[in-house]
């Protein structure tokens, strides 16, 4: 017996799956439930990042980030961005602090 699955996925898989004779059940997402699945989508290409770091691992999680850009509680995330990046700077320098938590 098959794999079984319940995730979201890209939007060209139906067609893909289609074209190779694959059943499967479709439907949408209410906006909270595309909420979740995006959150859960974010994680499982993080987990594959870690574990394969290769650049189409990278992509996707970018791409999950675009969508839950999209989504209005998230709509402000590059100003807020670029405001943490104006008082606290990025990544850039490689900087490692070690020390005690207090």
């Amino acid at each position: 017996m098959g794999e079984s699955y319940n995730k979201l996925v890209r939007d060209r898989i139906p067609e893909i799956l289609d074209a190779k004779g694959v059943v499967y059940e479709r439907s949408e997402a209410s906006p909270e439930e595309y909420k979740i699945e995006l959150v859960k989508k974010l994680d499982e290409e993080v987990k594959e990042f870690q574990e394969a770091g290769d650049v189409e691992e990278l992509a996707d999680i970018l791409e999950v980030i675009e969508a839950l850009k999209v989504l209005p509680e998230y709509k402000n995330v590059e100003a807020l961005r670029m405001k943490k990046f104006e008082e606290r700077g990025g990544f850039n320098q490689r900087i490692i602090l070690r020390g005690e938590k207090s």
